[in-house]
């Protein structure tokens, strides 16, 4: 999937502000080494991320967008630690339902189903 794949998808699934944020803390535990998604639906989730960026949140403070900047730049141990802190505190603000919610509904609109068809085909396995 590709960055203009990614644009036309969010134009066709104009994100709610909750979403957004649920964009930004799949970010933040990329970049914290958490997040168990395959290596394509990472690359997805940046995707997304860099697309939903722009538009308004609900809960989580736009200050997270420098930080994030930051970290994809230069990832040493001070930012690390940041990082790690604003994960587990856009864990907490967005609740567990809303974040199941949102992974739930991007698989079931095609966000992440072709990004997982694409590794599987770079793989050989189907």
């Amino acid at each position: 999937m590709t960055k203009d794949d990614v644009a036309h998808w969010v134009l066709a699934h104009p994100l709610a502000p909750i979403h957004v944020d649920c964009a930004i803390a799949v970010m933040l535990k990329i970049l914290d080494g958490k997040c168990k998604m395959r290596t394509e639906e990472k690359r997805v989730m940046e995707l997304l991320y860099d697309e939903v960026k722009i538009h308004p949140g609900h809960l989580l403070d736009t200050a997270l967008h420098l930080l994030i900047a930051q970290a994809r730049e230069h990832r040493d141990e001070a930012i690390k630690s940041i990082i790690y802190e604003k994960r587990l505190l856009s864990e907490t603000a967005i609740s567990r339902p809303v974040m199941k919610g949102f992974k739930a509904m991007i698989r079931q609109e095609g966000l992440l189903v072709v990004a997982l068809d694409e590794e599987e085909d770079a793989s050989g396995t189907t």
